[in-house]
């Protein structure tokens, strides 16, 4: 039996505060999607009320059991329609993750003034999905449309009532988790269609791909939203969801759900290095648990133009108009304006991470565009101690690199919860003097 993998958001399926100056410094590490299990992943291109979306998954198992389905808020042609390729999505979470960068600290013996540095094709409708239309219309179900896009068969379904489609979905083969009738009635009420995916095993043969490759639809709606509740059905504890929003204007926000950045800026002992997934996760656990697991977090903002420090360079032209920017001149230079050199210009991306179930995110995620054009990111600093010879009274400088390596441990066990005497053991003091615990205030130590 086919299974119906619901969605976590529109495109999504789940398996059976800082100034605009440069920041600078060497990146070392980087919190892609990959430190976190059933993590999905969307690509949001908006400008004034057109949407291009680009859907990836983290399904696991065989691609005969994937389905998907989409709601969806108008009619959707052949043409809207698209299969893209995983590595624009590899890329943007590679530009945009939150990164660790290193400073290394100067001969203190040698006067130094610190600079800031400014820095697809289609083919007859499949018949996989063909079925008796008088049943259909017996339980007010209408396919409107069925296509082959890629190695997909799609249709697009409206329904006069919820119960008529799940009994529609189940006798065509999908297995519905409890509870969607509500959920689905709800789409059904606000006028909304399905989008209902799965994969053509022989196209995907023929066309010699292994793995799901994101799909993509382009459509016009005044509504700015990723509908996330089917996909908490049938989803196992919590899922992660990481929006990539690309827009003209500026940040991109939820407007139901709070919207906070992530602690930033933050300097921590030079071992997070070699742990800064772990680091990372653990933060991000209990940022969310302090904001009694109900926000949106604010990983990246920024300018495509450019970035500082860059994990990644930032996109080119050609793979932001494949992910859907379409006011971005192609290489022809159709439009009658002379096209812009790389990096693409005029292109604002903002990257937010949620950790979400049923109970704390009830309602889908609505979205705004901001005016908002400062840059943020997520980014942790380790700072090297001078390690060289010495040829002058230091001693000033050890006492405040000492302090500083004490402050960068308390920074860490308030950021992540770890214990404060396992970091202090763990940080390599200058000079091995350690600090004395009863000199540090008795408040730092009562929540520690």
């Amino acid at each position: 039996m086919r299974i119906l993998v619901l969605t976590a958001a529109i495109g999504l399926t789940i398996a059976i505060s800082t100034t605009a100056q440069a920041f600078c410094g060497f990146y070392v590490a980087r919190a892609d999607t990959s430190l976190f299990n059933q993590a999905s992943q969307v690509v949001l291109v908006r400008d004034g009320n057109r949407t291009v979306i680009t859907m990836a998954n983290d399904f696991q198992g065989h691609v005969r059991d994937f389905a998907v389905v989409i709601p969806v808020p108008t009619f959707i042609e052949r043409e809207q329609i698209n299969v893209a390729d995983n590595a624009l999505i590899e890329h943007l979470d590679a530009y945009t993750a939150p990164r660790l960068v290193e400073y290394h600290d100067p001969d203190p013996c040698v006067r130094y003034e610190q600079r800031e540095m400014a820095m697809s094709s289609g083919s007859p409708a499949s018949k996989v999905f063909e079925d008796d239309m008088d049943r259909d219309r017996a339980l007010g179900v209408t396919i409107e449309a069925s296509y082959s896009v890629g190695e997909y068969d799609i249709l697009i379904l409206s329904a006069e009532e919820s119960n008529g489609l799940i009994t529609w979905l189940d006798e065509n083969d999908y297995n519905i988790p409890p509870g969607a009738g509500r959920v689905v009635d709800s789409y059904l009420k606000q006028d909304m269609r399905f989008f209902v995916a799965r994969v053509n095993l022989e196209e995907q043969a023929s066309l010699g791909y292994t793995n799901l490759r994101p799909l993509q639809i382009a459509f016009e709606s005044n509504r700015f939203m990723l509908p996330i509740r089917l996909g908490t059905l049938n989803a196992s504890g919590k899922q992660e969801l990481y929006v990539y929003a690309l827009t003209r204007s500026g940040r991109v926000e939820t407007t139901n759900y709070r919207t906070v950045r992530l602690p930033s800026n933050t300097e921590v002992p030079e071992f997070v290095e070699t742990e800064f997934g772990e680091f990372y996760r653990d933060m991000f656990a209990k940022q969310t648990r302090a904001q009694n697991e109900r926000a949106v977090f604010l990983e990246y903002a920024w300018d495509m133009a450019w970035c500082d420090p860059c994990a990644a360079d930032p996109l080119t032209a050609d793979e932001l108009r494949s992910l859907g920017v379409f006011w971005l001149r192609d290489k022809t230079g159709r439009g009658g304006s002379k096209i812009l050199p790389q990096p693409a210009q005029d292109v604002f991306v903002t990257r937010l991470h949620v950790s979400y179930d049923s109970e704390h995110f009830p309602e889908d995620l609505v979205f705004q565009e901001t005016g908002d054009r400062q840059n943020y990111q997520g980014r942790y600093i380790i700072r090297r101690p001078f390690t060289g010879t010495i040829n002058c009274d230091a001693s000033a400088y050890q006492q405040a690199t000492r302090e500083r390596q004490e402050r960068e441990a308390q920074n860490l066990a308030n950021l992540t919860g770890w214990d404060i005497d396992e970091i202090r053991a763990r940080v390599p003091y200058l000079g091995d003097i350690r600090p004395e615990t009863e000199s540090i205030p008795w408040w730092r130590r009562i929540w520690q």
